[in-house]
């Protein structure tokens, strides 16, 4: 995508993203409803209306600024409230309700991976159709990102909150109190590179499935 404008890599990310983050957040809401508590379903937002979702930082600004300046993308939406006293089984369905978001990034990774094919089938005949192959390739980074990123041992993300509710309470307890200091380690990831090394590891990987997919559609 290195030969495309700034307006066109804007065109190509701005829906993947957003429906990435956002649906993030609905998988948690539904999850959670499913599981005992209402609190996200009685203020509408299990919806994949993104409107309802979008925090105008996270999910937009800070997302463009860092495609446009650093390629990397990254952001965020309203968390979805979650009462875990309301879940059936709180400490266990804690943990469900936090794997959700993850999972629903798997799943878009893989709608994303169907558009790609979708693209690769119309391009012959059809040389827009390469703008489903990149919203694809878009739609599949973003969420393998945030599925990952989401799922470090650290709190409040969601690994963090899976290693919670397996921990024996005494140590959970222990663990839960460094939620506080959660934001300030990514920070301190993000700013000395350790986390992009380890995404940029992971996104390598990515990186040779997509390519391997493109020359399945071109032979």
């Amino acid at each position: 995508m290195n030969e495309l404008t700034t307006l066109q890599l804007i065109a190509i990310w701005i829906l993947p993203v957003i429906f990435a983050i956002t649906l993030h957040e609905v998988g948690h809401g539904w999850a959670a409803f499913k599981l005992g508590d209402n609190t996200a379903h009685q203020l509408g937002r299990i919806t994949v209306n993104p409107i309802k979702h979008i925090d105008p930082i996270g999910t937009v600004i800070l997302p463009s600024l860092l495609l446009i300046f650093t390629g990397f993308v990254f952001g965020w939406a309203k968390p979805v409230p979650v009462n875990f006293q309301q879940l059936n089984q709180p400490r266990r369905d804690m943990a469900l309700v936090a794997l959700a978001g993850p999972g629903a990034n798997l799943l878009m990774l893989l709608f994303w991976a169907i558009i790609i094919n979708i693209g690769f089938f119309f391009y012959s005949s059809y040389d827009s159709a390469i703008f489903f192959i990149y919203v694809g390739q878009a739609g599949v980074i973003i969420n393998f990102i945030l599925m990952l990123l989401n799922l470090l041992p650290i709190l409040p993300l969601d690994g963090g909150r899976v290693v919670h509710a397996m921990l024996p309470l005494n140590m959970a307890d222990k663990y839960g109190r460094l939620e506080p200091f959660g934001i300030i380690v990514l920070i301190v990831l993000l700013l000395t590179g350790v986390l992009q090394q380890i995404m940029q590891y992971f996104l390598g990987f990515m990186q040779v499935l997509l390519q391997f997919l493109i020359f399945i559609n071109l032979n």
